[in-house]
C-alpha cells in the first residue's frame, strides 16, 4: 500500500524544532500500516530536515549555534544577496542538513528510539509555514 499527502506545518522562528507529534496529529493514516517506510520530504529550501535527540532543549540550540559559526551570514563572497542576509547561508545549512528523512514503520507507529525526534531545521529569520509531502509505502 502506498499514500502521500502533503502537511502544513505552523510558521516558527529560526532555530531547530521538533515537529514529530505536529507530523503524527496530521497522519492519522500512519495507523493503518504494520510495517513499512515513511518518507518526509521538505518543499523549501531555505529550511531543512533531521532526526536527533528529542529530549533535551539545549541539543536544539546547541545545533543553531553551531550551523550559525559553520555558516555565517554577511560573508563577503557571498552572491546571491538580494533576499536578505541570511538567505544564502539557509540554502547552505538545508544543503549540509538535507531535504528528507526515511523512518521505519513498525506496528503503526514511526520506529525512533526513545530519545529521537524529527527536526525542522528553520534557517531563516522570518519564515512562513512550511509544506512537507509525506510517502507511507507499506502493509
Amino acid at each position: 500500500m502506498w499514500l502521500q499527502k502533503e502537511l502544513s506545518l505552523k510558521a516558527r522562528a529560526r532555530g531547530f524544532h521538533l515537529i514529530t507529534n505536529e507530523i503524527l496529529r496530521q497522519l492519522p493514516e500512519l495507523n493503518d500500516f504494520s510495517v513499512g517506510i515513511c518518507h518526509v520530504f521538505i518543499k523549501h529550501s531555505s529550511a531543512s530536515l533531521t532526526i536527533n535527540e528529542n529530549a533535551d532543549p539545549t541539543v536544539r540550540q546547541d545545533f543553531e549555534q553551531f550551523f550559525n559559526r559553520a555558516v555565517p551570514e554577511n560573508e563577503p563572497y557571498y552572491i546571491h544577496t538580494c533576499e536578505g542576509s541570511d538567505d544564502m547561508p539557509a540554502h547552505l545549512k538545508s544543503s549540509l542538513l538535507g531535504s528528507s528523512v526515511t523512518i521505519p514503520i513498525t506496528g503503526g507507529s514511526l520506529n525512533l528510539s526513545t530519545w529521537q525526534g524529527i527536526y525542522l531545521c528553520e534557517h531563516r529569520n522570518h519564515a512562513g509555514s512550511r509544506t512537507l509531502v509525506i510517502t507511507l509505502q507499506g502493509e
